[in-house]
């Protein structure tokens, strides 16, 4: 028997459904249905008792069921071996906004690079799915090793058409009125709270805070055409029609370097830092 067929007697099993299991298998119901049969001939046995409302597994199946997921599991602990034994980029997850100079090092150490929210990135990390996370300070990072690799002030980002765009530097009380153009809070739930109490503790509580799109090619389009509207982000590189203002007393943004100190990799991250 074949590994994929067993792969794809599990999917359809555990899916219940020949539609939703190719989706998931990432190929098409027709071919998944075609190799679901070949099987059965193989075996000589019905598999599934095929309906309009899915695909149910017979005796014939569940009896094969539990040695095809131990076959499977077997083959990926096999293969997870001979991986470990071969020396593999690290892939780390980075934000939006994540520091330039932190981002040239994992470049220079030719690291796989996954632009993330600091969400997924949590996600994935206490999965074993990602080997390392730079991410904006403070996350739910417990049971987590934390490197801060970056400490940043925040400035202000206007439209280069807004009346603040005239003035050399900005304070809090000029903000008085404004909207605050920020992501989505799901995305970065600690650093979006954090941000908005270093505003509050300042005196500045927005007129609204607005839900921008994460990708910085959409955010800077909607902080150039809005009124009334700012941005509070560590300086980048300037875009076309927007204008960085520095910011009296500002709070700072802290980026870290965060993994799981029992990964396998734990040492080689380590390093990085």
């Amino acid at each position: 028997m074949e590994l994929r067929r067993l792969r794809y007697l599990c999917a359809v099993a555990e899916e219940g459904h020949l539609t939703r299991a190719a989706e998931r298998l990432g190929i098409r119901a027709s071919s998944l249905s075609q190799q679901i049969i070949a099987l059965e001939r193989e075996l000589d046995a019905t598999l599934f008792v095929r309906t309009q409302a899915g695909m149910t597994p017979t005796a014939a199946a569940l009896a094969l069921l539990p040695h095809a997921r131990r076959i499977l599991e077997e083959a990926e602990l096999g293969a997870r071996a001979v991986r470990d034994t071969v020396s593999r980029p690290l892939r780390i997850g980075v934000t939006p906004g994540a520091p330039p100079a932190v981002l040239s090092t994992l470049y220079a150490e030719a690291v796989e690079i996954d632009d993330l929210s600091a969400a997924r990135q949590l996600e994935l990390l206490r999965r074993g799915a990602l080997d390392a996370g730079l991410l904006a300070l403070p996350e739910d990072v417990d049971g987590l090793r934390v490197a801060v690799v970056s400490e940043r002030p925040l400035d202000v980002l206007v439209s280069g058409a807004h009346s603040l765009a005239r003035l050399d530097e900005v304070g809090w009380d000029d903000l008085a009125g404004l909207d605050l153009l920020l992501y989505e809070r799901k995305l970065a739930p600690g650093y979006h709270d954090r941000l908005l109490a270093d505003c509050a503790a300042a005196g500045w509580r927005p007129a609204h805070v607005r839900a921008g799109p994460p990708r910085r090619s959409l955010f800077v389009a909607e902080l150039r055409h809005g009124d009334d509207v700012v941005a509070v982000r560590p300086r980048e590189e300037p875009a076309e029609g927007l204008c960085w203002l520095p910011l009296r007393e500002p709070p700072v943004v802290r980026h870290a370097l965060v993994w799981d100190p029992a990964h396998d990799s734990s040492d080689r991250i380590a390093a990085l830092v």
